[in-house]
């Protein structure tokens, strides 16, 4: 795994639960500011349950893909108490 994967998967990894980051707020954290479509990159490679990467939406408030299904990644966030833009 490369160093920029580990950054994203441990800024990630500390998003509490009803909580949310865009791909573009994880890729500033991670210290590459245009870098949010490898933001999503790497997530969607993520099958380890605890990186939460469904807790990752995008900029526009859309919840975005997800490697289980955008629907699930939907009924996850809610269910954690995300209510989207308010």
């Amino acid at each position: 795994m490369n160093r920029f994967a580990e950054k994203v998967y441990e800024i990630v990894r500390k998003i509490p639960a009803g909580k949310v980051l865009t791909y573009k707020q994880v890729a500033e954290k991670a210290g590459s500011a245009r870098a949010a479509r490898a933001v999503g990159n790497v997530l969607n490679k993520n099958y380890n349950p605890a990186i939460p990467c469904h807790r990752v939406i995008r900029s526009d408030g859309l919840f975005g893909g997800y490697n289980k299904g955008s629907k699930a990644k939907e009924q996850i966030l809610r269910k954690e108490g995300y209510r989207g833009r308010e």
